[in-house]
Order: C-alpha cells, then sequence, then structure tokens
C-alpha cells in the first residue's frame, strides 16, 4: 500500500472508524461533533464506543474529504448521498458528496467522500492537501 493510501482503523464494539491522515484537511468536524469519540489530546485519538454507532456514523460522515470513514459490525457500510453532488469551494477545491469513481495513482477508489485539488499544487494529487491556492482559503 502506497503512503498516499495508508489508513488506521479504530475498531469498537458495533463500528470501526478508518482514518486516512494525508486527506485529512482539518475541518474539525469530528471533533466539535463528538468529542467524546474524537480528542486529539488522547491516545488513540478516536474511540468509537465513545458514542452510539449510529450517531458517529452521522459525524464521520460530515467529514467533507473522506479521511475518515465507517463500517458497521453488521458490515454496512457509508451509502453514498444522491444524487451526487460536486461544488466548487471559496478556494477552488472540488468538494465530491454521492457515488464517486476517482482515479489515483494507485488505481481507481470508490468514494462518497473528496475533496479534490482544483490547483494542480497537491503532493497528494488528485486530492488537496492544502499545498496550493485552492488549499487556502482566499485573504480579504
Amino acid at each position: 500500500m502506497s503512503r498516499g493510501t495508508e489508513r488506521k482503523a479504530y475498531e469498537g464494539r458495533s463500528v470501526t472508524v478508518t482514518f486516512e491522515a494525508r486527506r485529512c484537511l482539518h475541518a474539525a468536524e469530528c471533533v466539535r461533533g463528538l468529542p467524546e469519540v474524537f480528542d486529539l489530546d488522547e491516545r488513540p485519538w478516536i474511540r468509537p464506543d465513545g458514542a452510539e454507532a449510529g450517531r458517529l456514523a452521522e459525524v464521520v460522515r460530515r467529514c467533507p474529504s473522506g479521511a475518515l470513514q465507517y463500517a458497521l459490525v453488521d458490515g454496512a457500510a457509508e451509502a453514498p448521498d444522491l444524487p451526487t453532488q460536486i461544488t466548487r469551494g471559496s478556494a477552488g477545491q472540488l468538494v465530491l458528496r454521492g457515488e464517486v469513481s476517482v482515479d489515483t495513482a494507485e488505481g481507481p477508489r470508490t468514494e462518497t467522500r473528496a475533496v479534490l485539488c482544483g490547483c494542480g499544487q497537491s503532493r497528494l494529487q488528485p486530492y488537496c492537501d492544502h499545498a496550493g491556492p485552492c488549499g487556502r482559503e482566499p485573504s480579504d
């Protein structure tokens, strides 16, 4: 597995959360949504048993980049938003939500959420990594 797709799994009794650090854009939806599960000062920083599985899945789906994913113990994975939506962020990046296939250096990946580079300067193509102007909010 290449460095771009390294994922760490955090297993709970009813849900497993995976985290792909290089895709994280630090939107902090997880930390704000469930601080009892996502705590940057603790190790491990993700504790899936800290909340009910349905609530945890709801908060994970807020992660715009798709760096966080979940799978329920019963095998149910995240269902994509339909219809698929593609919007341009204020800094130029493309925000995808839905049923999407993304071509990467490792081959195609099926995604439900992703933020793609709009400026071509990301070191994690096609994903945005905040390296170029599309990864930074415009200044006033």
